[in-house]
């Protein structure tokens, strides 16, 4: 598949750029259907196998809406405290079970996470799934785009709770 995958490229690039790329069936001539329509094909080809999981930029209003469900366990801000959940100051790029003060499950303070993007995302889509244990009781986010606005929203509170500009 690789060696595929990288002649498709070598290819595509080729006609990208305005080469010729002549067909061993036409003993070298190069049509311009058979031109486009692998450009086509290629482009196709190449979508299909690019990677799956690519994280939505997400938008911190509609994350801050969408973290009405989170407030009643969860606080962010200069005021934030743990409550029966962790404040989430500074939650984006920290190890998992790292807040001060708050009584993590073991599970959680063991799994060696770091809340990167992709990290809190699988968590807040399938907490349970993405650290068995956990004592988050929460079932998760539906949509990935909730959980990407989510992560934008929590993304500008640095550790001291101030909103980065």
């Amino acid at each position: 598949m690789g060696t595929t995958r990288a002649f498709l490229r070598r290819r595509l690039r080729a006609q990208a750029c305005g080469v010729a790329w002549p067909s061993p069936k036409s003993g070298g001539a190069v049509s311009r259907r058979s031109s486009a329509s692998l450009l086509v094909l290629t482009v196709a080809l190449l979508g299909f196998s690019a990677p799956v999981k690519a994280q939505d930029a997400g938008d911190p209003a509609a994350g801050k809406t969408v973290f009405n469900r989170c407030r009643s366990c969860h606080q962010v801000g200069e005021t934030a405290r743990n409550v029966i959940g962790p404040e989430l100051n500074g939650i984006v790029g920290a190890k998992a079970g790292s807040v001060s003060g708050y009584k993590y499950s073991d599970a959680l303070q063991t799994s060696g996470a770091v809340w990167d993007e992709a990290a809190l995302h699988d968590f807040l889509k399938k907490p349970k799934a993405k650290v068995p244990g956990t004592k988050m009781t929460f079932a998760g986010l539906s949509t990935d785009k909730d959980i990407a606005n989510v992560i934008a929203y929590l993304k500008q509170y640095g550790a001291d709770g101030k909103v980065a500009q």
